[in-house]
Formats: C-alpha cells, sequence, structure tokens
C-alpha cells in the first residue's frame, strides 16, 4: 500500500482520492475549505456523481480515506502528492494558473520528504516544468520529481472512467518517476502510456478539443439538414458505424458545456495564438457551439414572433444528465437570452435544483416536468435526462397553453411528436416541416391567457 496526498477536493480531486484508496493505497485529501473538508468527514459529496459516495464511505470505513484542510498533515508520509485544483477560464481564455501557483508554493513549504507531484489537473503545456521551478526555488534541500497524469473522467460516469480506463497517460522528465506513479496503476489492464512532460499535457487538450470538435461538427451537419431536408439523427447514426469514426459525440444538440470543454478548448486556442498559430478550426468549433444556444430564441420567435410576456419551460439545467454541474451550461446561456427577449422561464432538473438556486435568478424552479409544462407556451429540452424521455406527452399536450417543443436534444421521434398535436422542433430533424406562423401551424388561439 501507498501512501497517498489529494490535493484538492474538487470534482477531479475527490474522483482521484477515493478511487485510489478504493484501490487499496492509503489517501489523505486536502482542501482550504473547511466547510467542504467536514462534509467530506460525514461521507458526504458535496455534488452529485452516481456511485462516489458509496465508494467514498466504504474507504472511510476501511481507514484508507481521509480529509483535512492542512498541508502538513496531508502530506505527512506521502509518497506521491497528487495536484488536482482547478484552472479556471482567464480574461483572455488563459488557464488561470493561480491556484497552480499557490499549490507548488504550498507543497514546497511543507515537503520534508522525497515524494513524487503528479499532476491531474488540465494545465497549459509546460506547467510541468513551472511547478519544478516554483518548488526548487522555495525548496532546494528535498528531491521530488514532476509527473504529468492527466484525468479523462466523464461526469456522471467519473467513477467507472476510473476504475475502467481506456489508457493512463504519464509525462516526465525522469521515466523513473513515472514508472513508479504507473504502479498504483498496476491492476488495470489498459495500456499505460509513459511520455515526456509536454506530450502528456497537450494530449489531455487534444482529446478534449478533439472531442468539442466532433460535437460542433454535427451541429454543423445539422444546421445543414435543416435547409436540405435531411434527417441529423440519421446521418449521424451511419456514420458512427463506420469503424474509421465511431458513434460517440456525434449528436446535435444545443452544444457542448460543463468544466472542461469550453475552457479547454479556449484555452488551447489561446496557446496556439500566443505560440504563433493560427487555430481557426478551434476558433470555428468555438463559433458553432455558441450559436447553438440561439436555435431555441430562434424557433420561438418563429413561432410567436415577439417572446415578450411568452411563458417557456425548460426541462433540464445542468450540461449533461447524470451531474448537477451547472459550469458553462447551455442552459444559462439559454435562460439569459429568453430573458432578454421579455420571456419568464420555468424550469426543473433531477439534480441541478439546489445549484440552481444559488445562481439563477428571475426564473421559476419547478417541483417536476408536469410543473414546468403546465401553462407554458413552449418546452424546450436542454438536457437528455432519461426521466423526460418517459414522459407521458399527452398529458404534457394537455398541460401546455400552445403544445409548442423546441427539443434541443433530439429524444423524442418527430413524426410521434407531430402525430401527438404537437409544433416540434428538433435539431437538424430537415423531414418535419415547420409552419412559419400560430395561424399556418393551427393553434387553438383560444388557449391564449
Amino acid at each position: 500500500m501507498s501512501r497517498l496526498c489529494v490535493i484538492g477536493s474538487g470534482y477531479v480531486g475527490l474522483v482521484t482520492g477515493a478511487c485510489l484508496a478504493d484501490l487499496g493505497h492509503g489517501v489523505r485529501c486536502v482542501d482550504i475549505d473547511e466547510a467542504k473538508v467536514a462534509l467530506l468527514k460525514e461521507g458526504r459529496v458535496p455534488f452529485y456523481e452516481p456511485g462516489l459516495e458509496e465508494v467514498l464511505r466504504r474507504n472511510q470505513r476501511a481507514h484508507r480515506l481521509d480529509f483535512t484542510v492542512s498541508y502538513p498533515e496531508g502530506m505527512a508520509e506521502a509518497e506521491f502528492i497528487f495536484v488536482a485544483v482547478n484552472t479556471p477560464a482567464g480574461m483572455a481564455g488563459e488557464a488561470d494558473m493561480t491556484y497552480i501557483r499557490q499549490v507548488a508554493e504550498g507543497i514546497a513549504g511543507c515537503l520534508r520528504k522525497d515524494a513524487i507531484i503528479v499532476n491531474k489537473s488540465t494545465v497549459p503545456i509546460g506547467t510541468g516544468d513551472l511547478v519544478a521551478q516554483i518548488i526548487h526555488r522555495h525548496n532546494d534541500k528535498v528531491p521530488f520529481g514532476v509527473v504529468s497524469n492527466p484525468e479523462f473522467l466523464r461526469e456522471g460516469r467519473a467513477v467507472a472512467d476510473f476504475m475502467e480506463p481506456d489508457r493512463i497517460v504519464l509525462g516526465a522528465t525522469d521515466k523513473a518517476a513515472a514508472q513508479e506513479v504507473a504502479t498504483l496503476y498496476s491492476s488495470f489492464k489498459c495500456p499505460i502510456i509513459i511520455t515526456d512532460l509536454r506530450t502528456a499535457e497537450m494530449i489531455k487538450y487534444a482529446s478534449n478539443a478533439f472531442l468539442a470538435t466532433r460535437i460542433s461538427f454535427m451541429n454543423e451537419i445539422a444546421a445543414i439538414c435543416e435547409k436540405v431536408g435531411a434527417d441529423v439523427k440519421e446521418v449521424a447514426r451511419s456514420m458512427g458505424l463506420d469503424r474509421r469514426i465511431g458513434s460517440s459525440y456525434l449528436e446535435a444538440g444545443l452544444g457542448y458545456g460543463g468544466s472542461c470543454f469550453p475552457k479547454d478548448v479556449q484555452a488551447l486556442a489561446h496557446m496556439a495564438a500566443i505560440h504563433g498559430c493560427h487555430p481557426q478550426l478551434l476558433r470555428a468549433v468555438m463559433d458553432i457551439n455558441q450559436d447553438q444556444k440561439r436555435i431555441v430564441v430562434q424557433r420561438l420567435r418563429q413561432v410567436f414572433g415577439s417572446l415578450e410576456g411568452r411563458v417557456v419551460g425548460l426541462l433540464g439545467l445542468s450540461f449533461k444528465p447524470d451531474t448537477d454541474d451547472l459550469r458553462s451550461a447551455p442552459s444559462l446561456e439559454i435562460i439569459h437570452l429568453l430573458q432578454s427577449e421579455g420571456a419568464r422561464v420555468k424550469a426543473y432538473d433531477p439534480a441541478a435544483m439546489e445549484a440552481a438556486r444559488r445562481i439563477l435568478s428571475g426564473v421559476e424552479l419547478c417541483p417536476d416536468a408536469y410543473a414546468t409544462a403546465r401553462d407554458s407556451d413552449a418546452l424546450v429540452v436542454v438536457t437528455e435526462w432519461n426521466e423526460f424521455k418517459q414522459l407521458d406527452r399527452k398529458y404534457i399536450w394537455q398541460l401546455m397553453r400552445h403544445p409548442v417543443v423546441v427539443d434541443g436534444r433530439n429524444i423524442y421521434e418527430a413524426q410521434e411528436m407531430v402525430e401527438l398535436g404537437f409544433i416540434y422542433f428538433g435539431v437538424g430533424r430537415g423531414h418535419v416541416t415547420a409552419p412559419a406562423s400560430l395561424v399556418e401551424m393551427g393553434i387553438d388561439t383560444s388557449r391564449e391567457q
């Protein structure tokens, strides 16, 4: 059993610490947020991630996992010190390195025995060298190594992704240090790639940027499908059967969000620009993603003309299902656009209501999907929760003031929705003709209030 310290108990840090403890290692997680540490000591996870709380409690009972606000306590006897702090987007799109620098200085001040510093945070290329320089500057007496070990966790599947990885990436100047980190993952059957620091850091950015590019590419195709009368769902399904392409991340919709793709694509574009490259593709990926949120307003204006006084219900707030994460969620931009048009917004999400109450204003948060539909002029599917796929749509039709649905995730079959009496808009579902006005749509205006 190895002794590990994980600095940062946010999403990546907590999943990393709990899962490494589940592999049999002794782990102490350090976080400066006293309230969060107190919550974690009680066995409670401060965010929604399926299966994580069970792993946390199991390893606390086995005395393999503990939490502290103290660097010296957390680092005591640690052979490996994992860094898993946030690198938010800065004003120019760069990754803000404030927390990384603070952690490096904190480690230097408390390093009393040789250890390997393992970076899990998504950081600009060259950060491994920067961390080494900062620690050397403040502590030149204790030997240490620095290894880049980027994470590839999907929110909603983070525990499974950690325990069943496609690959482990380790980058280091000292390959022996990388080999030592590899022993922590010895029970995994996946490939372990050992490379240099900067290549490992680039692998993380390139992976996320490529996945974001696939999403934006399909949204570009969806826009063309709308114009030529093709169905993007069938296009994507057939494309995905090609082994050279595969089916992942080919869903057209309202674009990507969350804590990784938006800031990582932006940060990679920023790095490219300051090093003299011209990141045309990355900029197009970001532009297309931004445009997708406007589809909702465009469709509703097509139906109603003015949105002043209209009631619009949102099904879903989190950026994807199985998480309560609202960071860069499409719902936030959509709410802003709707409110700026004079619409009144109602919303429901199976997991993100508590988070929504903290950050949203002027939004009526409803107890369920049916309350959201009641007396709404339109419904917008923002997050593809399974709960929404199973709704009684006949009842939904009865509850709504006008049966207008903008399906931003294509979770419903277009023809079925039309047959049920809905005025239905998907994304890239070009085979369904969308009339241009209330009269043409045959909406019963007597349902207006």
